[in-house]
């Protein structure tokens, strides 16, 4: 009885919980309901929704039009006979980067459908990358629905619920005529069940209702223009608790310390006469300025406690390095030296002076090996001798051959060949040409990778145990070992990492939310952002929405992490790893160069030269520190400043131990087979080089396994044995595998892309008058 009569309990106080959240939620204790109206067609009109919403029959009164900082059309209301405040945001589908920060904090979302259609191709794209990223409440509107027939209008509602049950399955669609359907949809938004998001319920954030920027310097009138300045935020706190000594971050401009916080009159109090005062703090001070009222100032900030902007470990050259030598080191240099080898040194020079010259060897081997770290990244040359062949093609004009076929048809059809080529010549205009042979030189890469896997040729002007130097061949990829502290670069000492990145997150968590000091969950205050570029204000001026948000401990660092991606169905052109791509990581939004993987269970991971169609992969990046869960969304920015949605998917982990080996695959032909032996060709091409892999186990594509027995000749022949008989038409492969990390490429900043709008069967851009 007593375990059944606890149970109870906490079922009961689990309940109440939950409902004292949800009513919470835009009333006189909490903060607005935040909704933001989205137009998925072309032919929908978002002003005429939220015309109706504010308008005197809904019931509701409008307390102060534009209430967000830089939105136009944005307004608060107030609603006395719900008791409930609601926000409502227009917000533009062309600019992608407003419109997925805004729905990261919105409270609900309404989607205005085409009462024929629904949405179109442009807003099935906009929906795919909110879902990815995390979708909350929401509900869909359609107008025109009561223009219809009255035997039409079932007809015309079963229609487009079948259209959009692919994307909401149980979705209640709203018909929007009048005042009274916009008062059955406020009554909707602010009672339904609301969803909630990982990466936004763990964290403080607000939305920017009003703006002010005080640059540091006040006397130089140019320093406001272009130097640091403190920018004073203002909005409702909405999540968790806000702490004065916590990082914030502003989404497309980086980190910042906070200095104070103030407690202003809420500007939408639900009692219109008499604004609720908040809870004064432990020595507050109020400021009273002429004519306005009273400003509490609820904490300051501690210099001392304060988190530090620190994103880098300091570097230390001399890390590691010896005052003297041990006793070993110096017998083993003694016997060294007493080994005398044979060199040509020029007349007079003493043995001292003969120890600092380099012989040619030693001098093309030290070459070769600086040459295959810088080039680190681009060192697969499988493809050399089809680059040849693409830039012996593709250096040919590619009008050229337009052009005689223009004439041909001049000669043949007078009358068409003025239009045609007038069509063509405008085609041509639009058509970046480098941009094509790029393509084409990818798809080419794709085709061939996809073809034969990770196989190389051997270069014929340098020697493979030079030019494979990195690589190592492994009795078994699964169970031979790897250390992970091997060879690190030296990019690794610029970043942080933990012993249990998984018990840390745990903690950190847990700690968040049990915090119950700063600013509660639904105050209306004033954020003091201390060294803030004046881009943030512009940003703000040229009409788009703020949003900040409270980061944990540590999440300003930089590390290695891991995102398990999903490729996006609209996506076909390859993607290739190590190329840049614009990262969309819960609030933050940056550009990196990662680098693919699988997505196994073992302690080393094989790497994918590109992005898999097929399978989940693992994308490994040099980014901030982002405790999990939170969505990922993976953009690629065309040279003319268009970005495509490529990926999906969510944050794996925070591990640069984390091994990522790539393959190489050489290949050899038998030659002659003699049962279980064989001679083999083609895989290498001297003597010296076939004693240098001899260790390396063989496989072939048919499932033999073997060795190299010895050496035939000087001109790469070999004798191998096999575990069995080979057929005359099976290949012999050898695996070399060498550990690859990412490029620190890592930037914040992230410029806006330019308006494209692409809708079912135009394309629509500037000086571009074709279907």
């Amino acid at each position: 009885m007593d375990r059944r009569h606890k149970a109870n309990q906490l079922r009961k106080n689990k309940k109440d919980m939950v409902l004292t959240e949800k009513r919470r939620l835009g009333s006189r204790d909490g903060p607005p309901h935040l909704v933001v109206v989205v137009s998925l067609h072309a032919q929908a009109d978002a002003g005429a929704i939220t015309k109706l919403l504010r308008g005197e029959g809904a019931g509701g009164i409008v307390h102060h039009d534009r209430c967000i900082s830089g939105v136009s059309d944005s307004f608060g209301l107030i609603l006395p006979r719900f008791k409930q405040r609601f926000t409502f945001l227009s917000q533009s589908t062309a600019d992608m980067h407003s419109l997925l920060d805004v729905t990261k904090i919105a409270d609900s979302l309404v989607f205005v459908l085409d009462s024929t259609e629904g949405w179109d191709t442009y807003g099935d794209y906009c929906l795919s990358c909110v879902f990815a990223q995390g979708l909350p409440s929401y509900a869909l509107v359609c107008q025109g629905v009561s223009e219809l027939p009255v035997k039409k209008r079932v007809e015309s509602r079963r229609a487009l619920s079948k259209i959009t049950e692919a994307r909401f399955p149980d979705a209640r669609l709203f018909p929007l005529d009048s005042e009274q359907d916009a008062t059955l949809l406020l009554r909707h938004l602010g009672t339904q069940r609301q969803r909630k998001l990982g990466f936004r319920s763990k964290r403080s954030h607000l939305i920017a209702q009003h703006v002010t920027f005080t640059p540091n310097n006040p006397v130089d009138s140019t320093s406001g223009a272009t130097g640091l300045g403190t920018l004073c935020v203002s909005g409702y706190v909405r999540g968790r608790p806000l702490r004065v000594d916590r990082l914030v971050h502003i989404s497309g401009h980086g980190d910042f310390q906070l200095s104070q916080i103030d407690a202003p009159v809420d500007p939408l109090p639900l009692n219109l006469t008499v604004s609720r005062p908040l809870k004064p703090s432990k020595g507050g001070d109020v400021d009273m300025q002429e004519n306005e009222a009273p400003v509490r100032v609820l904490m300051k900030a501690d210099p001392s406690n304060r988190e530090s902007l620190q994103a880098e470990a300091e570097v230390d050259p001399m890390d590691g390095e010896q005052t003297w030598p041990t006793e070993s080191e110096l017998l083993e240099a003694e016997e060294a030296r007493k080994k005398k080898r044979v060199m040509k040194v020029p007349k007079g020079t003493s043995d001292y002076q003969a120890t600092w010259i380099v012989d040619e060897g030693e001098e093309e081997n030290g070459d070769m090996d600086e040459e295959s770290s810088d080039n680190d990244d681009d060192d697969d040359m499988m493809d050399e001798a089809m680059d040849k062949e693409d830039g012996e093609i593709d250096s040919q004009d590619p009008g050229s051959c337009c052009d005689s076929e223009e004439e041909e048809e001049e000669e043949e059809e007078e009358v068409c060949s003025t239009e045609r080529a007038g069509a063509d010549q405008r085609y041509d205009e639009h058509m970046d040409e480098a941009a094509e042979e790029e393509g084409l030189k990818r798809y080419r890469d794709a085709r061939a990778n996809e073809m034969f896997p990770d196989e190389v040729d051997t270069p014929l002007d340098t020697p493979a145990r030079i030019r494979f130097q990195r690589y190592r061949g492994l009795k078994s990829f699964r169970s031979s070992p790897w250390d992970p502290m091997e060879n690190l670069p030296l990019d690794y000492s610029r970043i942080f990492q933990f012993q249990s990145f998984e018990r840390t997150r745990r903690r950190i968590l847990a700690e968040a939310a049990a915090e119950e000091d700063g600013a509660m969950d639904g105050w209306y205050v004033t954020l003091h952002i201390i060294d803030v570029p004046f881009s943030v204000m512009e940003s703000v001026q040229s009409g788009k929405p703020l949003v900040l948000v409270s980061l944990l401990p540590h999440e300003q660092k930089m590390s290695v992490m891991h995102v398990l991606v999903q490729r996006h169905p609209s996506n076909t052109e390859p993607i290739k790893s190590k190329e840049e791509l614009v990262f969309h990581c819960g609030f933050r939004r940056f550009r990196a160069s990662p680098i693919f993987s699988q997505h196994t269970s073992a302690d080393k991971h094989k790497m994918e030269r590109f992005l898999r169609p097929d399978a989940p992969i693992v994308v490994s990046l040099y980014a901030p520190i982002t405790f999990p869960p939170s969505g990922v969304l993976l953009f690629k920015q065309r040279n003319d400043g268009i970005q495509d949605l490529v990926a999906t998917g969510s944050l794996l982990s925070c591990d640069p131990q984390r091994v990522v080996l790539k393959r190489i695959v050489l290949s050899g032909h038998p030659f002659k087979i003699n049962r279980r032996s064989a001679v083999v060709r083609y895989m290498f091409f001297n003597r010296d080089d076939i004693m240098w892999f001899k260790p390396v186990e063989l496989r072939t594509k048919w499932g033999r396994r073997g060795h190299i027995k010895e050496a035939l000749g000087t001109h790469g022949h070999m004798k191998c044995v096999f575990d069995n008989q080979l057929r005359s038409q099976d290949t012999v492969l050898m695996n070399l595998y060498k550990r690859v990390y990412p490029r620190w490429t890592y930037d914040p900043y992230v410029p806006a892309p330019l308006t494209w709008v692409k809708r079912e069967g135009t394309v629509e851009m500037e000086d571009l008058d074709m279907e």
